[in-house]
């Protein structure tokens, strides 16, 4: 029975035994879940009804929108399970579909920012040219690349790991990664190595280095222009940069926290880590976009004015 165990089922040794409080972490993780749904759907709504957002830059934050929908959705029904099982045994088809949904949300969150990123620096540095460069089938094609790129390259690492024989089944973290589960390879993973690092480089570090330049040549334009265009750029540029530093913070906890020996760390600080980059950013998106833009904060109220109305 332990071998059929090993052999189908993940173990996921991170959760921490926390007795009766299960259920108060149960109920603040849904009500988590609950207002990043509601949230995030309100900003798609918004941006969808709306003519007048019907501009790149809001195309873009409503993309970002539908991500975090699909990665919570991928992670949070699972968590909730796990939170109130006293075994955290998980299948090997669904490990690897969590695998893939995790990932690919977030190269697809990194590659909508670096989008976003560009769509800024040719509104400021570019203005005259904006509606040139910055046409609908642009548009279309930025978002078609943004989510097929992720989702093949993350599948070619997906099927190198699945393939790859395993001596072992427990996974020290509260869902399925990719590093963890090539750890238990019986065998060498050069190839993996190899390509995980081709894949990081192309999906993480030119993303990173891209938007780096982009606010690079943005603040170039800035110091030498009006106070009033310095505000107006700074308005429409620091929800995104939130975004962006929000999102490379929880991303490098990740990193760090695979990279580290976990079990000398606190277990609740090791499971505050993992779970970051996967609730941070979901949540914090919509409240950002939604307070600091004028356009969809303005159109926000006026939707719920309507519903109180209705009502």
């Amino acid at each position: 029975m332990e071998n059929d165990t090993m052999k189908f089922h993940f173990n996921l040794t991170m959760y921490v035994n926390i007795g009766s409080y299960r259920y108060p972490a149960f109920a603040l993780c849904f009500l988590l879940f609950a207002i990043i749904v509601s949230a995030n759907l309100v900003i798609i709504l918004v941006i969808s009804q709306e003519r007048t957002l019907h501009e790149p830059m809001y195309v873009f934050i409503a993309f970002l929108s539908v991500n975090s929908l699909y990665g919570s959705t991928g992670f949070f029904p699972r968590f909730l399970m796990d939170l109130l099982s006293d075994t955290h045994l998980i299948s090997r088809p669904a490990c690897f579909t969590q695998i893939y949904v995790i990932y690919t949300y977030a190269s697809y969150e990194l590659t909508f920012l670096s989008i976003m990123a560009y769509d800024r620096y040719v509104a400021v540095c570019h203005p005259l040219h904006y509606h040139r460069k910055m046409t609908p089938k642009t548009v279309c094609t930025l978002a078609a690349f943004a989510w097929i790129g992720p989702a093949f390259s993350v599948a070619i690492c997906l099927y190198l790991t699945i393939r790859l024989p395993l001596c072992g089944n427990k996974i020290l973290k509260v869902y399925c990664a990719i590093w963890n589960i090539a750890k238990l390879s019986c065998v060498t993973t050069f190839i993996n190595n190899i390509v995980g690092l081709l894949v990081t480089a192309i999906t993480v570090i030119l993303p990173l280095i891209y938007v780096l330049y982009t606010y690079f040549r943005i603040m170039l334009v800035c110091r030498k222009s009006s106070s009033e265009f310095k505000s107006k750029v700074f308005q429409t540029c620091l929800p995104h940069t939130i975004s962006f530093v929000t999102y490379s913070i929880t991303v490098f906890c990740d990193i760090a926290l695979s990279r580290v020996n976990v079990e000398k760390l606190n277990p609740f600080f090791a499971v505050v880590l993992s779970l970051e980059f996967v609730m941070i950013p979901p949540l914090l998106n919509p409240l950002v976009y939604g307070l600091k833009l004028p356009e969809i904060k303005r159109h926000i109220f006026r939707m719920m004015s309507c519903f109180k109305t209705v009502s």
